[in-house]
């Protein structure tokens, strides 16, 4: 493997996950829009690819209206934001607004070249590693030991994708720890929020099946989008993000 696919292997899953460690102590989920315009609160935290050499565009809190909502940008840059959860934790309803203003023409998750979303919100599994293949498990390590942190073993994110229609499952490119279901397909919708809410425990066995019948605990929620791959541009907002139980 060359040292290039390898620092983009290891960056599929740092740049999801350099927060999540700081569990011990987090909060619930905490409403993004609770301090108004400005920066998104604790313990909420934007984070980028490892070493800066991707900019990161920190996303932010706006106004729509009266109504507060969260804004992610992209320009050949990466914008994504992470909040840890406590040890444990294992709500499995998450659900959320999303709007899609401006997307990503040349994004296609298939194609290493195309690997960008406009819009996605992820949800990370404390998958162990024994339920992990033993390729993969060793690039795991690998990541945990370039990174410093102990990266989770799976991460789904759902995603609104230029290609492929609602429904579909996509392996990373670059890793199987990341996995997407597709829930809104085609360019963007200016103005058109959008509603989710999904089981989480079903749609990880539907992703992550062919390792684990089991769902593991949740050690973190991420929403973000990113156009370092493509060098496009994208605008969306999320707004009215919960984790629940059912």
């Amino acid at each position: 493997m060359s040292a290039r696919v390898t620092f983009l292997a290891v960056s599929a899953w740092c740049s999801l996950s350099m927060v999540w460690a700081q569990a011990l102590g987090a909060t619930p989920l905490s409403p993004l829009e609770a301090t108004g315009p400005g920066t998104p609160p604790a313990p909420w935290r934007a984070v980028g690819l490892p070493g800066g050499k991707v900019p990161l565009m920190a996303p932010d809190i706006v106004l729509q209206g009266a109504e507060p909502v969260l804004r992610l940008r992209s320009d050949k840059s990466y914008s994504t934001l992470s909040h840890a959860l406590p040890a444990g934790t294992r709500e499995n309803r998450l659900q959320w607004q999303w709007r899609l203003d401006e997307g990503l023409a040349q994004a296609d998750l298939q194609r290493k070249e195309g690997d960008d979303v406009a819009l996605k919100v992820c949800a990370m599994f404390d998958l162990p590693l024994a339920n992990i293949p033993f390729v993969e498990r060793n690039l795991l390590r690998l990541a945990r030991t370039l990174s410093g942190e102990n990266l989770p073993g799976a991460t789904l994110c759902y995603v609104w994708d230029r290609l492929q229609p609602p429904g579909t499952v996509v392996n990373n490119v670059y890793s199987k720890r990341l996995r997407f279901i597709v829930l809104d397909q085609g360019p963007a919708r200016p103005g058109t929020w959008v509603s989710h809410a999904r089981d989480l425990n079903a749609d990880f066995v539907r992703a992550f099946g062919d390792e684990s019948a089991t769902v593991p605990p949740l050690l973190a929620v991420v929403v973000g989008a990113d156009s370092d791959n493509t060098g496009g541009s994208s605008l969306a907002f999320v707004k009215g993000l919960a984790l629940v139980k059912p």
